[in-house]
């Protein structure tokens, strides 16, 4: 295993990037420090530079400028089989004609372990993934999500790999099995305690596996953190755009001569600091819905739909052409036409050209 260090990391598909150029850059500077044994998610919207960064990571691509590190060691310039890496793909890399022991075991077979210790691996790892049934079987009589169960398992079978990369890998599995294949991935790192990076674009799918989630667009890092902080702290706008459903109302502000957020005339309350200094930027206040209510007085809306979700209901209001939603349990009442809402404060941010204002 070994702790990855990502020092302003840039990369680039052009044979002559231009520096003041962002297009140019599928990376812009990336810095990075994941601990031995940790669980992370690359998250993000295609095409944000997340597969290009774990390629980075595995030695399937070289980095423009920046540098690689396993611990303190530099493998920047080395081939993936020199990082002692396993990676899982979208699709299920398995060999069909084999079995499904014998993929299990092409790893440690091709690094010369005796078979005493292959039996012994294969089978745990097998178990683990509650593949022990059909060891004896030819891998091209399972389903897409047993064939990636095997993609899973070659990555764990080896005892002394450096990281486990997963590029996607529930893309083809059904959407009703997805779930247990995820609740099994989150299992199987608690067990074995490998340093393991997962890329998704799906938010669920990093926040139930990610001991820490790094959020990019545009290939650069938003924010990095816990589900808790991402969602309870977004450090950019497309972060509680895009962590959340439904996502952070994000509603224009000024600030006043006395540095007060004010919204369509109305004082707001935040748990921002120092503010005055925002003014002459784009400004906006930043709240989830779970972090709105109706009050007696407030900011005046006008209710337009209700959305019964379960436990809850989706209720979307609107404050002149600004669309406000918020989330009401269950039992609670809701205003017929007219109503007013109230904020917050301590969930309440203001935000500056996208950024946090701290």
């Amino acid at each position: 295993m070994a702790r990855i260090r990502l020092e302003q990391l840039r990369h680039s598909y052009h044979s002559a990037p231009r520096d003041d150029v962002d297009a140019d850059w599928a990376l812009r500077g990336l810095d990075l420090e994941w601990a031995d044994g940790g669980a992370y998610a690359l998250l993000g919207p295609s095409g944000c530079g997340k597969t290009t960064l774990l390629n980075l990571i595995s030695g399937l691509l070289r980095p423009t400028r920046g540098r690689v590190r396993f611990d303190e060691r530099d493998v920047s310039a080395l081939e993936p089989g020199q990082r002692n890496i396993a990676q899982v793909f979208q699709f299920p890399v398995v060999y069909d004609t084999m079995s499904v022991f014998d993929n299990l075991a092409f790893p440690l077979r091709n690094r010369g372990l005796d078979e005493a210790t292959v039996k012994a691996r294969v089978t745990e790892i097998a178990d683990m993934l509650d593949l022990g049934a059909t060891l004896g079987s030819r891998a091209s009589g399972l389903t897409a999500d047993g064939k990636q169960k095997i993609s899973l398992g070659r990555g764990l079978v080896r005892s002394d790999v450096a990281a486990i990369l997963f590029d996607e890998p529930l893309t083809v599995i059904d959407p009703h099995l997805k779930w247990r294949l995820r609740s099994k991935l989150k299992e199987l790192h608690q067990r074995v305690r490998r340093t393991m990076v997962y890329v998704t674009h799906d938010q669920t799918e990093a926040l139930t596996f990610a001991e820490q989630v790094v959020v990019m667009v545009d290939g650069q890092v938003v924010q990095s953190g816990t589900p808790v902080e991402l969602f309870e702290r977004p450090a950019h706008t497309f972060v509680g755009h895009f962590i959340g459903s439904p996502g952070m109302n994000l509603l224009p502000c000024e600030i006043d001569g006395a540095g007060v957020a004010r919204f369509a005339g109305h004082a707001v309350a935040t748990a921002s600091h120092d503010i005055a200094g925002a003014r002459g930027r784009k400004t906006e206040l930043g709240v989830r819905p779970e972090f709105v209510r109706f009050a007696r007085a407030g900011i005046p809306v006008r209710i337009e739909r209700a959305s019964d979700i379960g436990r809850f209901r989706i209720v979307d209001t609107r404050c002149g052409e600004h669309l406000i939603k918020l989330l009401v349990t269950e039992g609670e009442p809701v205003p017929e036409g007219e109503g007013c809402l109230a904020f917050d404060a301590a969930r309440t941010r203001v935000y500056a050209d996208g950024w946090a204002v701290s």
